[in-house]
This record gives C-alpha cells, structure tokens and sequence, in this order.
C-alpha cells in the first residue's frame, strides 16, 4: 500500500511539474520568440521556422519529429526510462498549440524578447529536467550525448546542438539579426538551466553514505535510473563486529529527490548520511580546471615512479 501511495505521488509531481515547465514554455514560444521570427534551437525551433514559411502547427511538428529521437532514446536507454519524456512531450506539444489560440504576442524589442523568451524557455525546461524527463529535441539528443560526453553540462551539450538550426534560421528569414537574437536567447536559457539544475557552481553537490540490506538492489536502480557511478565500501560494526558494505555516491543537487525515492521506495529502514560536497570534479561532473602544466608533470613523474617501484 506504502509502494502504490509513494508512486502515485511521484507521478502527480511528475505531472504537475512536467505541466507548469510545458506551459512556461509555451509561453516564451508563443509570446516572444515565435512572433519575433526567433527560433529557439532544436526541435521547437525548427517548428518555428516551418510555422513562418507554411502555418504548420508548432506543437504538432514538435510530437512529428520527436518521434524518431525517441525511438533513438529506447534502442539507447530503454522504453522505462523514456516513458517520462514521451509523457511530457505529448503535454508540451499540447501546451503550445493550445496555449497559442489565446496567449497574447509581444511585438516590441526585439531583444527583450530573446533575453525574457529564453529565460521563461530555460526555466520551463529545467523544471521538466528536474524530474528526470525531457521535452524530447535537443534536450533529449543532449541527454543522450551526456551519457558519452559526461563531463559537459547539460545546458553546453544544447547549445552545441543548437548551433545548426541557429544558422538556418537566418536563412529562413533572411535576416542576419535573427540568428543573432536567436543566440542570446538559447544562451540565456541555457544559463538558466545550469543554474537551477546545478547550482551557481556546476562542480558542487551531494555525498550519499548509504547502509542498507539491500545495499544489491539500490545499487542497481541508482545505476540504472540516475546513470551515477556507486563506490561500495566494506564495513565492520564497531559494536556487532559483523562485517558489511556501506554505499557511497555523489550527485547533482537535482538528482537528490531522485535518489532519496530509490532509497526510500526500496528499504525504509535504510541508515542514510547526506552531506554537502563543496566541489566535485571528474566524470560526470566538471572538469578539473587546473591548467598548471608543471602539476601534471609532477603527479606523471610520481605515477610512473610508484608503477615502477611496484613492479621491482
């Protein structure tokens, strides 16, 4: 009974969030970006661009051409761990043409438009993130290069997909200057999601220790379901004596609800210590940033030395 409550909970929130996030968006399209001939990257964006040059829905082009993305994401990841974002792709592709019949358009600078459609997209897409789905598009393409490219952010794999359709958009409305506002507008979005997905700081987050009898279970679902790596250390009880294995993972600040319900959904007795991690650095995370070569040079020496005095 617990189970079935805790799941029908992470589906109402995954609901609501996925249709505040749908609807912000639709807003930023059909306010600012669509009107202003500003084509916000990725699969929306060319729905822009096919809705200027022919009055083809914007929503029902963003579910046409989703479609083969998604079927990409199963062969990749798995039918499970997409039902997610074909959920939320069917409401934000509602959510626009919906939205559009009644929504007013703003018609003045057009540079406000690319600064507060690219924030209002930023933050209806990181809201979906937040739940572990996507909107399909780049959002999906960038998820699924991030599980080869892991030490890029989120936000930096979209805007590098991007690009294309930026340039295109210039020749579809042979304006120079609606590429370029095109580009203030996905890197405002694209800040927007860094921040609220990572904090102010992409490097930092949380350290999960995790003792549990079903240390097996959690293990597989954290690798399956978050896509994090997991560290099993062994353990003695200092009072029972018995020898066991105590779990350690570090994660985003976003993945944190994520976690905490693979923990709980699967052993509610599980002993749990959760603690800030400044900075992490490393696959997965960011990139360390030190550039100094002499460093490098240092720790190689040190390397072949130890290799060397291990093999004598």
């Amino acid at each position: 009974m617990l189970n079935a409550k805790s799941k029908a909970k992470t589906l109402s929130l995954d609901f609501l969030f996925f249709l505040a996030g749908s609807m912000i968006d639709a807003v930023a399209i059909n306010v600012f970006t669509a009107p202003n001939h500003i084509a916000p990257g990725g699969v929306t964006g060319i729905g822009t661009m096919l809705n200027y040059l022919f009055q083809t829905p914007i929503g029902v082009v963003n579910m046409l051409i989703n479609i083969p993305i998604v079927i990409w994401a199963i062969l990749e990841i798995g039918y499970k761990l997409v039902a997610k974002s074909i959920a939320a792709i069917i409401i934000f592709s509602v959510a626009i043409d919906t939205m559009g019949l009644f929504l007013p358009v703003y018609d003045g600078n057009p540079l406000l438009a690319a600064i507060f459609g690219g924030a209002l997209e930023g933050i209806g897409l990181a809201l979906v993130f937040m739940r572990g789905s996507t909107t399909g598009g780049t959002d999906m393409i960038a998820r699924l290069l991030g599980r080869r490219f892991r030490h890029l952010s989120m936000g930096k794999l979209m805007l590098a997909v991007d690009l294309v359709i930026i340039a295109a958009s210039a020749l579809v409305y042979q304006q120079l200057e609606s590429a370029l506002y095109a580009i203030i507008a996905i890197f405002v979005s694209t800040r927007i999601i860094d921040t609220l997905l990572y904090g102010t700081d992409a490097g930092n987050g949380k350290m999960y220790f995790i003792i549990s009898k079903k240390n097996e279970e959690i293990k597989q679902k954290i690798l399956e379901q978050i896509d994090r790596g997991v560290t099993v250390i062994p353990i003695e009880g200092g009072y029972s004596g018995q020898e066991g294995a105590m779990l350690f993972c570090a994660v985003r600040r976003y993945e944190v609800a994520k976690i905490n319900d693979i923990i709980h959904t699967t052993d509610r007795d599980a002993f749990v210590i959760v603690g800030e991690a400044g900075e992490i650095t490393g696959e997965g995370f960011r990139a360390a940033q030190s550039d100094d070569k002499t460093l490098k040079e240092i720790v190689r020496s040190l390397q072949k030395r130890n290799q060397k005095e291990d093999a004598e």
